[in-house]
């Protein structure tokens, strides 16, 4: 910790925008590393430590967060407040770390609540438009409103057992009954987000800076289906009750979601409706308490993580040249930047689970733990399956052809830009060949 301390305040003296940068990869690297190694290790105390689910989504946070630096080179790192632009990064990626990181219902609350310290703060100081305000107040208006019950419930939990560690409080099997069981996972419920307390996470997403957005879609979401995760294993008969109207609410909001992407003309509205459809199966799975169920869930989030993020960096990098994120004003890409639009086309068909991304085969475990709660699960998946599809092919083909590229400001996709949306791409598809480690976690 106080190595943290030091390099913090060693980031607020650094002079110049590439000294910043450096500073920031490598306190990110060292620090990341070091935390990594002990939740991964194994248990370093009774409430700090980590198991492979934990594991996986410390390193797709450590993984962003280095992606998302080195995309804000351009954004909050080329002005004035770099170093406290850097500071929220930085401060933020830290918090991910110890949610995931903490064995302890309560620091996992602590770090879950405070990771949105940083978050308002850059969609508020450093977003594009001047309703980042509202966005901002609508995102903790929210988080903050549904995480009141859920603290009311860690605190009865604790009365009740004695302790808040996942593995006592698993072995004891001891939970809350009624409806307090819904006013504790409320707040994941917002935070993943479910259909009906979705609307913080257009705006939050239309108004953030570009390391905002790719943290929120990427990690942010996935503390939602994480909590729920954990929390599944002490609570199973209050969720066998009431599980089947989640299901229901996640598929069917995520199917509207997805129809909802056919009507969207702004770039970013679109990606964060498709997130909101990708994050309502994996609630469906985490709920279904199955198998693959719950395989499907942890491999569609990291999955759901890389491309979401990978989408936002590209929505950002139009953003720079055109001043707009109108697909109607982007588009005609193919002609400008011919070489990029394959990229485009890389992380867009990522999107809709074409085969061999991590999302298709979060997609067929969801499937096929949904089919057995009901069958009619299975229609209304293949329907989401193939809105995706029809949204991810309408946005390509809109932002590539036509004639809307007259108001282009010259400047050519630098190296960079190439290799954070690499970034995303490579991990997104090389990820299949160890599919049988992410899933031995359950």
């Amino acid at each position: 910790m106080l190595g943290v301390v030091f390099s913090l305040v060693g980031l607020l003296l650094c002079s110049g925008e590439l000294d910043v940068v450096i500073v920031g990869l490598g306190f990110v690297v060292v620090v990341g590393v070091g935390l990594l190694g002990g939740c991964v290790g194994g248990e370093v105390s009774s409430f700090f430590g980590g198991d492979l689910m934990s594991g996986v989504l410390i390193v797709l946070s450590l993984w962003l967060g280095i992606l998302m630096i080195v995309a804000s080179v351009s954004g909050g790192l080329s002005g004035d407040g770099s170093e406290m632009y850097m500071m929220m990064m930085l401060l933020l990626c830290f918090c991910l770390v110890l949610s995931f990181g903490f064995m302890d219902l309560f620091g996992f609350y602590l770090f879950f609540e405070v990771a949105l310290i940083p978050i308002f703060m850059m969609i508020v100081g450093w977003g594009y438009q001047p309703e980042r305000l509202m966005a901002g107040l609508y995102m903790m208006f929210y988080t903050l409103l549904a995480s009141l019950p859920l603290l009311i419930g860690v605190m009865s939990l604790y009365g009740e057992g004695g302790s808040l560690v996942y593995k006592y409080m698993g072995l004891l099997g001891w939970g809350m009954g009624g409806m307090w069981w819904v006013f504790m996972m409320v707040a994941f419920f917002v935070s993943s987000p479910m259909f009906f307390v979705h609307l913080w996470l257009p705006s939050a997403h239309v108004e953030a800076p570009v390391a905002g957005s790719m943290v929120l879609a990427g990690v942010l979401l996935s503390l939602g289906g994480y909590g729920l995760l954990r929390v599944m294993c002490f609570l199973s008969g209050e969720v066998i009750e009431w599980g089947g109207y989640i299901i229901g609410v996640s598929l069917v909001g995520g199917l509207i979601s997805s129809m909802i992407c056919l009507c969207q003309v702004d770039l970013s509205c679109l990606i964060a409706y498709s997130s909101i459809g990708h994050m309502g199966m994996v609630l469906g799975g985490v709920v279904s308490m199955s198998y693959l169920g719950w395989q499907g869930a942890l491999v569609l989030m990291v999955g759901h993580g890389l491309c979401s993020s990978g989408l936002f960096c590209l929505a950002n990098i139009f953003y720079e040249r055109f001043s707009s994120r109108s697909m109607m004003v982007v588009s005609g890409a193919l002609v400008l930047f011919p070489g990029f639009v394959l990229w485009f086309f890389l992380v867009s068909i990522c999107n809709m689970g074409a085969p061999p991304s991590v999302s298709m085969f979060g997609e067929v475990y969801l499937l096929g733990g949904l089919s057995k709660v009901w069958v009619g699960c299975m229609l209304v998946m293949m329907g989401m399956m193939f809105f995706a599809g029809a949204y991810s092919l309408w946005m390509y083909t809109y932002v590539v052809h036509g004639r809307g590229w007259l108001l282009f400001d010259g400047s050519v996709i630098n190296v960079r830009e190439y290799l954070v949306v690499f970034g995303h791409w490579l991990p997104l598809n090389v990820l299949v060949v160890g599919l049988d480690v992410l899933s031995m976690w359950v």
